[in-house]
């Protein structure tokens, strides 16, 4: 999911190649993990599963990706971006 938010990697849809300018890095899949587990336990799971990576992906990413200047001009949200990755 992490690659998908950086434009040059072939992983990235459409929308991040073209409003992003600077996706996240290597330390926030560690945080996709570590918050995923912590959403599991906090819920009585024993591991994560998709739906705890999904509940915990715009505060670990919201602030980890930079939109650049057309995502703002055309009022694309990093909302709508997280969520078009999920």
């Amino acid at each position: 999911m992490v690659a998908k938010t950086r434009p040059d990697s072939n992983f990235a849809p459409d929308d991040v190649k073209k409003y992003i300018s600077w996706g996240a890095g290597p330390r926030a899949s560690q945080f996709l993990v570590l918050a995923a587990k912590c959403h599991a336990a906090i819920n009585g799971k024993y591991s994560p599963d998709i739906e705890d990576v999904k509940a915990i992906s715009y505060p670990i990413l919201r602030h980890r990706i930079v939109r650049n200047y057309k995502a703002e001009a055309e009022g694309m949200s990093l909302e709508k971006l997280i969520y078009s990755l999920l």
